[in-house]
């Protein structure tokens, strides 16, 4: 079994920052890709931030300068440095993650999701 979860949301008045964390841990053989997906009341669930195994980043346009996605030092971790925050950014933010798991192969595993609250 894999598990992943999140931490790190709550309110913040527009322009504050907040840090999302999330780790993945259980029967993994390869964590391919892990990301940040947000979901707004009525609204479809979008990326906003993902990073690969190698590093390699890429950012919805609406956060990009705001926002930053990096890996802890174990690689099973992500976290979202949200920097600038806007009431638009409020969400319920998911962590993604693409995992290689021995017998399944690969599959995609979410968060159960981090509430969000910019405020005016």
């Amino acid at each position: 079994q894999v598990q992943v979860v999140e931490s790190g949301g709550g309110l913040v008045q527009a322009g504050g920052s907040l840090r999302l964390s999330c780790a993945a841990s259980g029967s993994i053989i390869r964590i391919n890709r892990m990301g940040w997906y947000r979901q707004a009341p009525g609204k479809q669930r979008e990326l906003v931030a993902r990073i690969t195994s190698d590093d390699s980043t890429n950012y919805a346009d609406s956060v990009k300068g705001r926002f930053t996605i990096s890996r802890g030092n174990a690689k099973n971790t992500v976290y979202l440095q949200m920097n600038n925050l806007k009431p638009e950014d409020t969400a319920v933010y998911y962590c993604n993650a693409d995992i290689y798991r021995l017998g399944p192969g690969r599959v995609d595993y979410w968060g159960q999701g981090t509430q969000v609250t910019v405020s005016l």
